[in-house]
């Protein structure tokens, strides 16, 4: 079970802690009355992507003993102007930084992340596309 626990804190903003004790804050852009003092809530789950997927693809690169020294992941989220503006399509770019790092085990990282592993991108991928590109950076 996962569970978040938020107390409003005014305005549209609200203040929580994470499982490990971190604080987080979510509010609203300063046009929907916020002050802008925290993460937007969609921002929270691209954010929640990029991290499960990261998880995933390091740690799939290491059983595949490949030298992968950085990761970058970034993650666009697209929505509809209509409410209720769930997502439709997701874009996930990967950098990776290693030595002599093959492309085919990353193909088969990222897959087994995004279609096995990630139980975030599980939940979004009945809504949303997901598409994913990425690069190599020797070094």
């Amino acid at each position: 079970m996962t569970t978040a626990k938020l107390k409003w804190a005014g305005n549209m903003k609200f203040d929580g802690r994470s499982k490990f004790g971190l604080p987080i804050s979510t509010d609203a852009a300063r046009k929907s009355g916020g002050t802008e003092e925290g993460y937007a809530p969609m921002e929270l789950v691209m954010f929640g992507l990029a991290g499960c997927t990261g998880v995933d693809v390091v740690r799939i690169m290491q059983k595949k003993r490949q030298n992968l020294t950085g990761l970058e992941i970034e993650v666009s989220g697209f929505q509809p102007d209509e409410y209720p503006k769930p997502f439709n399509r997701i874009e996930i770019k990967y950098v990776f930084y290693g030595n002599g790092l093959e492309a085919g085990k990353i193909e088969q990282a990222i897959s087994l992340s995004e279609e096995k592993y990630c139980s975030v991108s599980q939940s979004l991928a009945g809504t949303a596309k997901i598409v994913s590109s990425y690069k190599i950076v020797e070094e």
